[in-house]
């Protein structure tokens, strides 16, 4: 696969914690990027490319209902039912559990054979998703970036199982942006992929160069983030007036 054209260099800016990481759906096998060396969850494919390195993995390589999500494999009877949520306390009844699984993003059949990682400092593709870990205060200033020349709302969907879903597959469906609390999901609380208070922020491949243009552009501490209380109250009277004084001269 090529590398990346973007410059995707402004996200270095956050010194984040744990690397930021592009996802690759794909049909056919990569080339120039090796396969996974072990079983993991697809939430878990996460934290493996923040470690470093690139991968790829296809449906041998999951222990957990990602080739479902993928399309990679048919319908399992035993998740889809709900069976498994009351069985681990999530859920009171097989019907509650099996209500999520209509509306879960899914991929359609056969058309992902394979997924890649990569952190940011080694993309060798164009993402189709990248994948934030962030603190709040990261996370406000990449989601103000996301509204700044749109207005739009910010909406964050999951649900309390299969929140990789809602993570790496929701957003390359949808062309939305979204965020999901780590802590709010069973397994990736139950399997410690990350810590409870990280907010992961996931945003498609067409909104990447807006979200970077803003960026680059915009304030990245808003003077009343550090002014204070009184300060603020007095510099948001002082530009009502002042917008007041200008409405009353026409």
């Amino acid at each position: 696969m090529s590398a990346s054209k973007q410059d995707l260099s402004i996200f270095n800016k956050f010194n984040f914690e744990r690397k930021p990481v592009g996802v690759k759906f794909l049909l056919m096998k990569p080339a120039g990027i090796k396969k996974l060396d072990k079983k993991l969850a697809l939430c878990e494919m996460l934290p493996e490319a923040q470690k470093g390195s690139s991968f790829y993995a296809t449906v041998e390589d999951f222990e957990c209902v990602g080739p479902i999500l993928l399309g990679m494999v048919g319908h399992d009877p035993i998740f889809e039912s709900g069976q498994i949520g009351p069985r681990l306390e999530i859920f009171k009844e097989a019907r509650a559990n099996g209500r999520l699984y209509p509306y879960i993003p899914r991929v359609t059949s056969n058309v992902v054979n394979y997924i890649a990682f990569a952190p940011l400092d080694k993309l060798t593709f164009e993402p189709d998703v990248l994948v934030f870990a962030t603190n709040p205060t990261q996370a406000e200033v990449l989601m103000r970036a996301s509204s700044y020349t749109t207005g739009k709302m910010w909406c964050g969907k999951a649900t309390p199982v299969m929140g990789c879903a809602w993570i790496i597959i929701y957003p390359y469906l949808s062309g939305e942006i979204n965020f999901v609390i780590a802590g709010l999901i069973h397994g990736i609380k139950s399997r410690q992929v990350f810590p409870d208070d990280i907010i992961l922020i996931s945003i498609p491949w067409d909104l990447i160069p807006m979200v970077v243009e803003n960026l680059r552009d915009m304030e990245w501490e808003p003077a009343a983030f550090s002014e204070g209380r009184e300060a603020h109250n007095q510099r948001l009277k002082d530009e009502v007036e002042a917008l007041m004084k200008q409405l009353q001269e026409k």
